[in-house]
């Protein structure tokens, strides 16, 4: 059974009758509506969101069984799993990050160079973090040119290394 899937974190408390701040990590941010109730990732807590609204950058959430501010605030920083089987399918070329970490990262040549660490986005696009048998992470552009075939049933990404990185000279520090 695959692990599950984090699709959202509970923030604050927002007014007096137990709604909550709840950041979700979907594309779309209500689907969290959509797959029934949310655990905790050890599966001992259950979550059920009846309804939310979209705010600035999150939603207000009401859940199931909190109806003070008191029961609201003590769920602050709880993150919300979803079973992997629960989510749609993918399209060609789309991954989920949960299905990306953990596989072997190799060359054109089927050489080992790491296990992929995570995948993060900072505003300017997806960039892998590849961790090699030794020394440190290396983070790349997630795009075609750099990881041009991800095959999840062979469990490995095949990386093509950038030759050359533009940009200002590395400073030396002494």
């Amino acid at each position: 059974m695959a692990a599950p899937i984090c699709v959202a974190r509970i923030g604050a408390a927002h007014g007096v009758r137990g709604a909550v701040k709840l950041w979700p990590f979907t594309e779309d941010p209500l689907a969290v509506m959509d797959y029934g109730p949310l655990t905790t990732k050890d599966g001992a807590r259950q979550f059920e969101v009846t309804h939310a609204r979209p705010a600035k950058d999150h939603l207000v959430a009401t859940l199931k069984g909190v109806a003070t501010r008191e029961d609201a605030e003590r769920l602050n920083g709880i993150e919300l799993y979803v079973a992997r089987e629960k989510l749609p399918a993918t399209d060609e070329d789309e991954y989920y990050h949960a299905d990306l970490i953990g596989l072997a990262a190799v060359n054109a040549a089927n050489e080992p160079i790491g296990r992929v660490l995570a995948i993060h986005n900072f505003g300017a696009g997806d960039i892998i973090e590849i961790a090699p048998p030794s020394g440190p992470t290396l983070l790349l552009p997630f795009t075609n040119a750099v990881v041009p075939t991800v095959d999840l049933a062979g469990g490995r990404v095949v990386i093509e290394l950038p030759q050359e990185i533009e940009g200002d000279d590395v400073p030396t520090i002494t």
